[in-house]
């Protein structure tokens, strides 16, 4: 994923563009530091949340300016938490893309797609069972991503069709740690970590 710190230097209308250009799982600009407003684009299509960004985002504004307590994406109003290095967000499971879910008799099972079952899948198998531990793949070409590192808003979904707290080991090396909140809000989050600052002029 890619954060603009200075969302508001890329006119909205171009927004989907770069996106594009990037070709990554998600693109956030962020519009309003100090009130947490940002959007989120995948290469293909706007959404109104999406966990793994917003654990993203709150860490790089931690790091680069200071911590924040929200985030306003257009589902809503995200709740902020740090603890020992690792960034937690809330959300619904309303919110962001509807996935769907496919248990696989086994982690292997996971490992050995070849593709994606679906517009919008994630297909999981236990771990172990016992501790909520999960492997995890999670598919989207409805929304322009056709495999993603991690997926903070399928990890809310599963958690909530599972009705458990849950440690997700997704993608190549990404976890992802959920777990239910009151009044049907979920957190989820980890660690992050930078990989390259660019200087992206507006287009």
């Amino acid at each position: 994923m890619a954060v603009f710190l200075q969302g508001g230097d890329v006119p909205p209308e171009a927004r989907q563009g770069v996106a594009a250009e990037l070709g990554l799982s998600e693109t956030v600009f962020v519009d309003d530091a100090v009130r947490g407003e940002v959007r989120i684009f995948t290469p293909e299509v706007e959404l109104d949340f999406a966990g793994h960004p917003m654990v993203g985002t709150a860490w790089l504004l931690a790091r680069e300016r200071e911590p924040v307590s929200t985030l306003r994406p257009p589902a809503g109003e995200v709740g902020v938490r740090y603890e020992n290095g690792a960034s937690f967000v809330t959300g619904r499971p309303e919110w962001g893309p509807q996935w769907e879910f496919e248990q696989l008799g086994s982690p292997a099972d996971v490992d050995a797609l070849d593709g994606p079952p679906g517009d919008l899948v994630g297909a999981w198998a236990w771990l172990d069972e016992a501790a909520g531990s999960v492997r995890a793949r999670v598919f989207g070409p409805a929304v322009g991503v056709s495999e993603d590192e991690a997926t903070g808003s399928a990890a809310i979904r599963l958690c909530a069709v599972l009705g458990r707290e849950l440690d997700i080991h997704q993608g190549r090396g990404s976890r992802l740690r959920v777990r239910p909140l009151e009044a049907g809000r979920y957190e989820v989050g980890g660690r992050s970590a930078l990989d390259e600052v660019a200087d992206h002029p507006p287009p």
